[in-house]
């Protein structure tokens, strides 16, 4: 059996027969319609993320088959943790907070696409990612949640597969990214503060001069991209 294959991202529950998906199904002869209504029912629960999809064609009666992946680890730890992205300076914002069941889902979801080679060590990666985004896990940050996992912390849990939390634990959660939320912007508001101090003191100086002092001062790259944009930046907007 001959058949060909399309393979393109799509947001989960949000497939149309728009580029890129409908010109590349068009030359294959399949009905554009019923592929696009089966992507969106077997991505419903991906919603707000992009999704990795595969359709298989029998080049020769047109039916089809059509296999989902699952997101990139990061796009189901935004969702787990209810926000849009990750922190700017993951070593010093902490912009969310999961407890561990929420990890063990991820790490359930993604278990085909991560190197552990069981359930506690699948459960250590999706922490490091965790920590690369600035996510909190069980209100530490990973290092300490990694430690605590490796010293048996949460082994009846990690085997007995435990995903769901109690709506006191999605209340405590909420209440958690609200304050984290909080710091993170009078962290932000402290760091303009100075970082438009230095800039009124340095008048006139070359920018990289007033670069320099800001990375003395401890201002993240982030605030002084915003602040003093690199010339290429500038010359684009000219334009």
């Amino acid at each position: 059996m001959a058949s060909q294959t399309v393979e393109s991202l799509i947001e989960g529950g949000k497939a149309t027969a728009a580029p890129p998906l409908g010109p590349a199904l068009g030359p294959m002869g399949v009905n554009i319609g019923q592929v696009v209504q089966e992507i969106n029912k077997k991505t419903e629960s991906f919603k707000g993320m992009q999704v990795p999809v595969k359709v298989i064609i029998d080049s020769d009666t047109k039916e089809f088959e059509i296999t989902v992946g699952t997101p990139p680890a990061a796009s189901l730890i935004l969702k787990e943790a209810g926000i849009q992205k990750g922190a700017g300076n993951p070593l010093t914002d902490k912009v969310a907070d999961l407890k561990i069941e929420q990890v063990i889902k991820i790490s359930l979801m993604k278990q085909d696409a991560l190197l552990g080679k069981d359930t506690k060590a699948r459960v250590r990666e999706i922490v490091g990612t965790c920590q690369s985004m600035g996510v909190l896990v069980e209100g530490k940050p990973a290092p300490e949640a990694l430690k605590e996992i490796a010293d048996g912390k949460f082994d009846d849990k990690i085997a007995a597969e435990k995903t769901e939390l109690s709506a006191e634990e999605l209340k405590e959660l909420e209440v958690e990214k609200k304050k984290l939320a909080e710091e993170l912007a009078a962290r932000r508001e402290e760091f303009m503060n100075t970082a438009k101090a230095i800039m009124s003191e340095m008048a006139g100086k070359e920018n990289n001069q007033i670069k320099a002092k800001m990375v003395e001062a401890g201002i993240p790259q982030p605030i002084i991209k915003e602040l003093i944009p690199d010339e290429e930046k500038k010359e684009e907007e000219k334009k």
